[in-house]
C-alpha cells in the first residue's frame, strides 16, 4: 500500500528517544535521579511537537486511531494523539488527477513538452476490421472517498490505469477503423467513461471519473500515408455528396415551382375557354330565340352588326351598285371620320 501518511513514524520516535536517553546518560553519568526527569520531559515536548498536523487546502485526511478508522481532517491545522495513537494520512481531494497513456508530459513546470519514447504498445490498439492504430488518451478523475482509495485496494492509481486501458481497448476492439479515426471518437470517449466509472464502482475503491479524453488518434507511421490518401478520398466524398445535396435542394424546389405555375395557368386558361365558350353557346341560343321570332330582323340586325365590326379595321371601302351596273365612287370614310366628318 502507498504511504499516504505524515509526520515522523513509530520507529523514528523510539530512536529519538533512545539517542535523548544515552545523551543524558553519558552526560550525567550516576545522576540516575535526573535522568527520568529528563527523560519525561523530553518525551512530553516530543509528544506535543507531534500531536500537530497540518491539511492542506486541496488534501483531506484521514485519521486512524489505534489501527482503525476515526474519521476525516478538513484542510487546517490540528491536534491528534501522539506517540502512534493517531495516525493521519494526506490524500488529495481537491485536485483532479490525470493519468496520460501512449505518451507522457515531459516538464510540466518549466515547459511542457511530450514524448512517446517506449510507449509504443502501450499506445497500439487492434480495431474491430483488424486494424491497428495509435491511440494517446488521458483519464482524469478524483478521490471521492479517500479512506476507500488508500486502504480500499494496495494500489489505486495502478487500477484506475489497467481498467482505463482495458476499457479503451474493448471499446475500440468493438469499432471500425473509419470510426475511430473520424466520425465516432466523442461517442468511443463516452461510452468508455460510462464503463469504467461503473468497473470502478463496483471495485469501490472510492474514485470518481471525471473525463476520458482522447488527444490524438493516428495510423502508425508505415502506413499513415496510406491512411491520410484514404482520409482525403473519404472528405471528397463527402464534399461532392454536399455539393450534390446543395444543389438538390435549390433545383428540385424551383422546378416544382415552375411545374405549379404552368399547372396553374393551364387551370386558369381552361376556365376562361370553358367559360367563353358558355358565353358564345348563350349568346347563340339568345339570338336563335330571337331569330325564330322575327328572321328577316334578326339577320339585318346581324349583318349590321357584323359590317360595324368589320368595317373599321378597312382602310378602303368600295361599294358595288347592281342597279347601276358599276363602281361607286370611293368613299373615303375612315379618313373622313379621322378628319372629323361625321
Amino acid at each position: 500500500m502507498q504511504d499516504w501518511g505524515s509526520g515522523p513514524s513509530n520507529v523514528d520516535l523510539e530512536k529519538k528517544v533512545i539517542e535523548i536517553k544515552n545523551h543524558f546518560k553519558k552526560k550525567f553519568g550516576a545522576s540516575k535521579g535526573i535522568l527520568p526527569i529528563v527523560i519525561v520531559i523530553a518525551l512530553i515536548v516530543f509528544g506535543a511537537f507531534n500531536s500537530m498536523y497540518e491539511v492542506d487546502t486541496e488534501e483531506t485526511g484521514v485519521v486512524l486511531r489505534f489501527g482503525k478508522f476515526s474519521g476525516f481532517a478538513d484542510p487546517g491545522l490540528h491536534f491528534k494523539m501522539p506517540f502512534g495513537i493517531d495516525q493521519v494520512y494526506l490524500v488529495q481531494t481537491g485536485r483532479v488527477l490525470k493519468e496520460e497513456f501512449g505518451f507522457r508530459t515531459v516538464k510540466p513546470d518549466i515547459r511542457s513538452t511530450y514524448t512517446k519514447r517506449g510507449l509504443e504498445e502501450e499506445s497500439l490498439t487492434l480495431t474491430g476490421d483488424l486494424n491497428v492504430i495509435d491511440v494517446e488518451w488521458i483519464v482524469q478523475f478524483q478521490v471521492a472517498d479517500p479512506f476507500k482509495f488508500i486502504f480500499g485496494i494496495k494500489d489505486p492509481v495502478g487500477t484506475v490505469r489497467d481498467i482505463a486501458e482495458a476499457m479503451v481497448r474493448r471499446s475500440i476492439g468493438n469499432a471500425n477503423v473509419s470510426a475511430a479515426l473520424t466520425t465516432e471518437r466523442a461517442l468511443l470517449a463516452n461510452e468508455i467513461h460510462q464503463s469504467l466509472q461503473a468497473t470502478l464502482n463496483q471495485y469501490d475503491i472510492g474514485v470518481r471519473i471525471v473525463t476520458v479524453k482522447f488527444q490524438d488518434v493516428t495510423p502508425p507511421d508505415p502506413v499513415k500515408a496510406a491512411y491520410n490518401e484514404v482520409n482525403e478520398s473519404e472528405q471528397q466524398r463527402e464534399s461532392l455528396i454536399f455539393q450534390a445535396r446543395e444543389q438538390f435542394n435549390r433545383e428540385v424546389p424551383r422546378a416544382r415551382g415552375e411545374a405549379k405555375k404552368v399547372l396553374q395557368e393551364a387551370e386558369g386558361y381552361a376556365v376562361e375557354r370553358v367559360n367563353k365558350a358558355r358565353g358564345e353557346t348563350n349568346r347563340f341560343l339568345a339570338l336563335l330565340t330571337e331569330y325564330r321570332k322575327a328572321p328577316s330582323v334578326t339577320r339585318s340586325r346581324i349583318y349590321l352588326e357584323t359590317l360595324e365590326e368589320v368595317l373599321p379595321r378597312l382602310d378602303e371601302i368600295y361599294i358595288m351598285d347592281a342597279e347601276n351596273g358599276g363602281l361607286l365612287p370611293l368613299l373615303p370614310l375612315r379618313k373622313s371620320m379621322e378628319g372629323g366628318v361625321k
